[in-house]
């Protein structure tokens, strides 16, 4: 028999189109909402095939995402009706769209990558982003989905008491600045981003509260300088590129960052040994596929800040996978 992580390896091919389509069918939703049933009745409600929505459901009981009870009803884990209630702001709905969708489509390119070494002059990620409305919807959705739930811890962890505004660098539609609002009422909170991205931020539930204290400034990081506060944040942002752009990117921080203030690198961690965790393993790939960059070790993104002028470095871990790197500017 092949060892649990080796079957998983194998079959894992099939687990992300399956968790997705579920979604799309509103599977989850009615497991959540109307409470566990039998397949047959299940399909009904959803007008869907009964005898694919059954396999289906199988694998999702395989993966320990889903449980079976003696009668046949199926339900969602306790572990998991978070992460895929779209009423939680733990949802990863939009993200498991984009890996099926975009990410699924680019492993292809391991191959040649593999053999002749990923090429210099590759288009851009972000044009296809970028290529239409829908499409970047469809990315900012994925994005919150993404940051959101673990911006509130990430944001707690980092204490905003005392800081006056945050600025929050490529921060999409703003779910760490949200976050991070929603701590502090004296907090502002300013959302730096392509202009294209404008007209969305805000427009998600949780922003409606504080959204007299958050605004957007439009604008490209590699060709502006950034919006001046006394403390900037990167979400997410420097695994993205390489290290002299991070350096390049950290060093406008530091002009923008008024004295005493801070800048925030919130990203996945690496173990010091680099043999874990698996998330971060696996998004560090992603980063080869569709961007420039790599996840990095704690003491990586330390050495970057120094580089840059911050000094006083500390790392905050929160339960997750997703970390606080903090450069002070005295």
């Amino acid at each position: 028999m092949m060892p649990s992580a080796l079957e998983n390896s194998v079959y894992g091919l099939l687990s992300t189109p399956v968790l997705h389509t579920a979604v799309e069918h509103g599977v989850f939703a009615s497991l959540i909402e109307e409470g566990p049933d039998t397949a047959p009745r299940l399909a009904e409600r959803l007008d869907v095939d009964q005898d694919t929505l059954e396999r289906m459901l199988l694998v999702l009981t395989s993966l320990g995402v889903v449980e079976r009870a003696a009668g046949g009803e199926y339900a969602l884990t306790s572990d998991a009706v978070p992460f895929l209630d779209r009423r939680n702001s733990r949802y990863l709905g939009g993200f498991i769209k984009h890996l099926t969708l975009e990410t699924r489509g680019r492993l292809d390119r391991l191959d040649s990558y593999l053999s002749e070494g990923k090429p210099v002059t590759e288009a851009s990620p972000f044009d296809d982003v970028y290529r239409d409305a829908e499409s970047l919807r469809d990315f900012m959705r994925a994005m919150w989905d993404l940051s959101f739930g673990v911006s509130q811890e990430l944001a707690a962890l980092a204490g905003m008491a005392g800081t006056r505004r945050l600025v929050d660098v490529g921060g999409a539609t703003g779910p760490f600045a949200v976050a991070a609002l929603l701590t502090d009422p004296a907090l502002r909170a300013t959302v730096f981003d392509m202009p294209a991205v404008g007209p969305l931020v805000g427009e998600d539930a949780e922003a409606r509260p504080v959204a007299d204290r958050l605004d957007f400034v439009g604008g490209d990081f590699f060709a502006d300088e950034l919006p001046q506060g006394d403390c900037l944040a990167f979400g997410y942002i420097l695994s993205d590129w390489d290290d002299d752009t991070c350096v390049t990117l950290l060093e406008k921080a530091y002009r923008a960052c008024r004295a005493p203030g801070r800048v925030l690198i919130m990203d996945r961690l690496f173990e010091d040994d680099r043999t874990g965790p698996l998330a971060t393993a696996a998004m560090n790939l992603v980063m080869h596929i569709e961007m420039a960059g790599k996840h990095r070790t704690a003491a990586e993104f330390i050495a970057l800040l120094e580089r840059a002028g911050f000094g006083d470095c500390e790392v905050r871990r929160a339960s997750g996978e997703k970390h606080v790197v903090i450069g002070h500017k005295r």
